[in-house]
């Protein structure tokens, strides 16, 4: 993701009336937006309430407890959080256990996006433009979220308050994939993911596995949380999230409802709505089926397109909720037990638009679901371990090798977790670092629940070993290739000279990955070294591009 939720580009691009070139702001539209982000959060401001911070307990130096609530990293370095109670509590609870990772966390988000924006005057006309931007988010947040979203930011970090005050900033890192995903009008992160039932499995029963292709930088990823939630009302679920968040975007409940998130091409809106995260986690608490699923997307208005993967134990099928900020399909397979999504839509009231079908022929998303159908089509009966094998595939269509990290692939070797879950009996597996190569640890729902001890929650003999390309010179040359990468990006921003050999060696890594051909293009080009840099774009055009706007850049450049 090269411009982390869309911030970057939007600031340069969209925010300026001069068709994208940057020019210094006139006075007026700036003051104008600043009288409007000092309406607009004026109530966040004066919103409080009376609270006593819960007593916490340090076992360890990776263990905290509180009562029958605890936060623990298991050996594979998940964070396993354990919490009960009422909205208040809940969010208390969560920020007091959760407390330095979640500190950690902003420091790291709001860190990326000081990289990204370097200018002190465009970070303070984004602040003021998201205070804008957010001013009737509150309005579109349930009260019980609100709540507990509020207990949670009284452990935010103190420094960053000259962002926005602590409530503020958190509901605002809630809509944060709504923002990013609207301003770029594209597709944030390539996810996938895929149900199978009936005929499908080894069982008859409902699978389902899905990869959260997310990337906000490796310390973003570092703090992995395993949420179980107890609410006072609906039903008790589980969540694969991130520290100081309490949304949605994998989770299943224990009446075995499932729900992942998978964003759309989408349209730019004038405000924030509903986070979709903090929609699907209300799915997730209140819904036993897919018919109450589709009743409580109904009631809410959201700010980006998305597709809702909704599985459930009751119904034994998965469907998708498609959803726009102006309207809303529901896509069911016609006699088939399988169902697969990526990044576009499918159902009739979305799939002909011409925004969406614009997606499909320019973006990677309908490769990743014609690499998913292959796969998928290998196997006669779906079982956890091949649910396992087909998130971990990194090659592309008919097994091809399109180098290591494209997004083409299912697997791009960047995902903040993969996860499956078998709905009727309440388990799931969450992968462990690094991407989805470690350990799929294995949870039980119904023992966590009716049963919760002091011990780690995770169940060590259902887990899933790790891949075995973990142990190959292969990955080891592209943990290699990720630095070399890093260092051929600063040479290009900064148009330095790059050592006597390090093009060769970069390549070397990862040979069949298109981007390593088309930056040493680049390089040479910004060195003015046109034969060399013609050759490498050349190349470039040889391998498995990601997008048709990437490819037509490079023919370009040779032209």
């Amino acid at each position: 993701m090269s411009d982390t939720f869309g911030i970057k580009r939007f600031i340069i691009h969209r925010a300026l009336p001069y068709g994208g070139v940057y020019r210094p702001f006139r006075a007026k539209p700036l003051i104008l937006i600043l009288v409007l982000s000092s309406c607009g959060t004026a109530k966040l401001k004066r919103y409080s309430l009376d609270y006593s911070a819960p007593a916490v307990e340090k076992t360890s130096s990776n263990s905290f407890a509180s009562g029958k609530n605890s936060l623990k990293q298991n050996p594979y370095k998940q964070w396993e959080l354990y919490i009960e109670g009422n909205p208040l509590e809940r969010g208390l609870l969560n920020g007091a256990l959760s407390d330095s990772i979640y500190k950690h966390q902003e420091k790291v988000f709001f860190k990326k996006v000081e990289d990204l924006v370097p200018s002190k005057f465009k970070q303070r006309f984004l602040r003021n433009f998201l205070a804008w931007y957010n001013r009737k988010l509150p309005r579109n947040v349930i009260q019980e979220y609100k709540e507990e979203i509020y207990g949670l930011s009284r452990y935010a970090y103190d420094s960053l308050d000259f962002i926005a005050p602590k409530y503020a900033r958190n509901l605002y890192l809630h809509g944060a994939h709504d923002i990013g995903h609207a301003m770029q009008d594209l597709a944030l992160v390539g996810c996938t993911s895929f149900a199978v039932w009936g005929e499908n499995t080894d069982d008859g029963e409902l699978l389902i596995g899905r990869n959260f292709d997310f990337y906000a930088g490796d310390d973003f990823a570092e703090n992995k949380v395993i949420a179980f939630i107890k609410p006072e009302s609906g039903h008790a679920f589980m969540s694969v999230t991130w520290p100081g968040m309490i949304g949605v975007v994998s989770g299943m409940n224990i009446q075995g409802l499932t729900v992942t998130i998978n964003a759309g091409k989408s349209s730019i809106p004038l405000k924030a709505k509903t986070p979709v995260s903090l929609l699907t986690r209300e799915i997730l608490q209140y819904a036993k089926n897919i018919d109450e699923a589709i009743a409580i997307a109904k009631k809410r208005s959201i700010f980006v397109s998305e597709s809702i993967m909704v599985g459930s134990a009751n119904d034994n099928k998965a469907v998708l909720i498609e959803v726009s900020p102006t309207k809303m399909d529901v896509f069911e397979v016609q006699n088939s037990g399988r169902l697969v999504c990526t990044n576009h839509f499918q159902s009739a009231a979305f799939e002909g638009s011409s925004k969406n079908q614009k997606h499909i022929a320019e973006s990677h998303s309908q490769y990743r679901f014609d690499r998913m159908t292959e796969l998928l089509n290998l196997e006669t009966k779906m079982d956890v371990e091949r649910a396992a094998s087909i998130l971990r595939n990194k090659e592309g269509l008919a097994g091809r090798q399109i180098g290591y990290g494209n997004e083409k692939a299912l697997n791009q070797l960047l995902a903040h977790h993969g996860v499956i879950f078998k709905p009727k009996e309440r388990k799931v597996w969450v992968s462990a670092r690094p991407y989805q190569l470690g350990v799929f640890v294995a949870y039980n729902l119904r023992d966590i629940f009716d049963n919760k001890s002091s011990e780690f929650l995770y169940n060590e003999l259902e887990s899933i070993p790790k891949d075995v390309f973990l142990d190959t010179e292969e990955y080891q040359n592209y943990e290699r290739f990720r630095g070399f990468d890093r260092r051929m990006d600063t040479a290009l921003k900064e148009k330095s000279i790059l050592a006597e050999g390090f093009i060769e060696e970069y390549i070397a890594l990862n040979p069949e990955f298109w981007l390593v051909y088309y930056k040493s293009g680049k390089y040479f080009d910004i060195q003015k070294q046109n034969g060399l840099a013609k050759k490498y774009y050349k190349v470039a055009l040889t391998k498995e591009i990601t997008t048709l706007p990437a490819r037509r850049e490079i023919e370009n450049k040779i032209e």
